[in-house]
């Protein structure tokens, strides 16, 4: 067995990727990702969280499998702000009108701080899409991680100072 190059460089677990796309946000920003992202994962403790570190957006999806069109809602992220996209909001009840877009599925709510997820109407939006997957979720387990994609080209994730 060889030894490994002195210099050489260990590949990074899939949480340290993802800690450094969120390193790629402003202060404020990263704060509010982490703390949207525990409370996605302490709300759905066995889901499969898919990252995706894309051209326009930093993307954490969340679903039954490792399928992305399994996912039921995702935070979204790039340098103007973060929202949480239900994938099939359009069908969701919205008694409030929260939800946002006018396409044919995907809704998204914008989430200034982290107690936006706290709210009750925002509960109920996630409690429902829960309640419509087509596959349910895993009694037992913990949330698995999985870096889907990264994009070598990809606008700022923090926002141009003005001059």
């Amino acid at each position: 067995m060889k030894a490994a190059k002195s210099g050489a460089r260990t590949a990074s677990t899939p949480e340290q990727k993802v800690r450094g796309f969120i390193a790629k946000f402003d202060p404020r920003h990263q704060s509010l990702i982490r703390a949207v992202r525990k409370a996605l994962r302490r709300r759905l403790p066995t889901a499969y969280e898919l990252a995706y570190d894309n051209y326009n957006f930093f993307v954490l999806g969340y679903g039954p499998t490792e399928r992305p069109s399994d996912a039921i809602v995702s935070l979204a992220a790039g340098a103007n702000g973060v929202g949480l996209c239900f994938i099939h909001g359009a069908r969701l009840p919205d008694p409030p009108g929260l939800l946002l877009g006018s396409g044919n599925q995907t809704r998204f709510i914008r989430i200034p701080s982290a107690t936006t997820l706290a709210r009750p109407e925002v509960e109920a939006l996630i409690a429902a899409a829960v309640a419509r997957s087509r596959t349910p979720f895993r009694p037992t387990g913990r949330v698995t991680l999985i870096i889907r994609s990264v994009s070598a080209k990809q606008r700022p994730r923090r926002k141009a100072r003005a001059s």
